[in-house]
């Protein structure tokens, strides 16, 4: 028997929670990632790893908020746990291993498309991974054609977020770029739902359709509290939010002090009595030199 998919139990709740979510994680990635780029220090990996979870552990609760809208309507749902949680170490691990690519061998093409091509796979995976720890009476079956597009959407999409992790560098280009990458990220998410075929066994169940909200709403707070104290250390950091603090930026001051290229010397302002173009009055100059050297004179005496 045909199973009735609904993936929009709640309406447009769970998409737009689902899109807020994967935002937040990337943009947390992002942040950190252009943190641990621009100002090389001791923490860098810390910073690369902190992203990475950032952007692994929103991607994970985008599909499982998403997920909550997602009913059979013959048949209950149920989440085997450990698989769940399998696939969001593997997002973690995985969108790491791009971030760490790109933030140790630089913005190369060959590395933005290699981290790119490994991310991609990665939220791929971990995907169908989630998908494959549902429990239902039946069998799931998806669209070849659609899997696949999906994946392809998934490697742009990654290839896209590593490339606005190095060239983006501005709070309100991040801003922009974290929105794109979770919009990308949830078009993934749905064009693979769009995949799913479901076949059930035996007869329709009495009360079935759950979305087993219950079970994952438990499963999801330990990722979101994660995701908001990321936000947290991320508010906090200086360099994260402002930028280069003044004092390592030059000035106009400062050019004139140690002449910087580029930048005119400062002239001596004239004394009283000086004229203020010396080389227009040779004359006055003379005079002048004559004046000083009859002090000088005077003083040896």
């Amino acid at each position: 028997m045909q199973g009735t998919v609904d993936g929009f139990s709640y309406g447009l709740v769970t998409p737009v929670a689902a899109f807020l979510m994967a935002c937040l994680g990337g943009a947390l990635g992002l942040r950190c990632t252009t943190r641990s780029l621009r100002h090389q220090d001791t923490f860098k990996a810390g910073w690369l790893a902190l992203g990475a979870t950032s952007i692994g552990t929103g991607i994970w609760t985008m599909h499982f908020i998403a997920m909550m809208g997602f009913s059979v309507r013959q048949a209950p749902i149920s989440y085997d746990r450990p698989i769940t949680f399998a696939s969001l170490g593997v997002a973690i691990v995985m969108v790491g291993i791009g971030i760490f690519i790109v933030g140790y061998r630089g913005a190369t093409p060959l590395t933005l498309v290699t981290g790119g091509t490994i991310t991609g796979l990665g939220v791929a995976t971990m995907h169908y991974l989630g998908m494959a720890g549902m429990r239902l009476h039946g069998q799931i079956q998806y669209d070849t054609l659609t899997v696949a597009l999906s994946v392809v959407i998934a490697v742009v999409a990654a290839t896209a977020s590593l490339w606005a992790a190095v060239s983006v560098h501005g709070f309100l280009a991040s801003l922009g770029a974290s929105m794109v990458m979770g919009l990308a990220v949830s078009g993934m998410h749905y064009t693979a739902m769009a995949a799913v075929d479901v076949t059930l066994h035996g007869t329709p169940t009495p009360g079935g359709g759950d979305t087993a909200t219950s079970l994952l709403l438990p499963m999801l707070i330990g990722p979101a509290v994660f995701l908001l104290l990321a936000a947290v250390v991320v508010m906090f950091d200086p360099l994260l939010v402002m930028g280069e603090p003044d004092w390592h930026k030059p000035t106009a001051h400062d050019g004139y002090r140690h002449g910087a290229p580029g930048l005119p010397t400062q002239r001596r302002a004239p004394a009283y009595g000086e004229p203020a173009n010396w080389s227009a009055r040779p004359a006055a100059r003379s005079a002048r030199r004559g004046a000083h050297r009859d002090t000088y004179r005077s003083q040896d005496w």
